[in-house]
């Protein structure tokens, strides 16, 4: 049997430097955005919720409003995008 791909998750210079000491990407095995920000949070504790409250995410390439049950399908790559401060 294939082993399923895992996702690539990656974040943005600024964040990863803040959260996770400069890694900036990882391979996550989930089905959905809300496995993906599990085992972040997982990883390092508190980073799901900051990845919630801060980023927008897109995956394979299309934007997305933090949905936790968008679907994630294999071998994708979700990038999480600071959002932007409007005034």
């Amino acid at each position: 049997m294939a082993t399923a791909l895992p996702a690539r998750v990656r974040l943005t210079a600024g964040f990863s430097r803040r959260y996770t000491a400069g890694v900036r990407e990882f391979e996550i095995e989930a089905k959905n955005l809300r496995g993906v920000l599990r085992e972040m949070d997982r990883l390092y504790p508190g980073l799901g919720e900051r990845l919630e409250e801060e980023t927008t995410v897109a995956i394979d390439g299309v934007l997305h409003e933090v949905g936790y049950f968008q679907p994630i399908p294999e071998g994708s790559e979700v990038f999480f995008i600071p959002k932007l401060e409007g005034g």
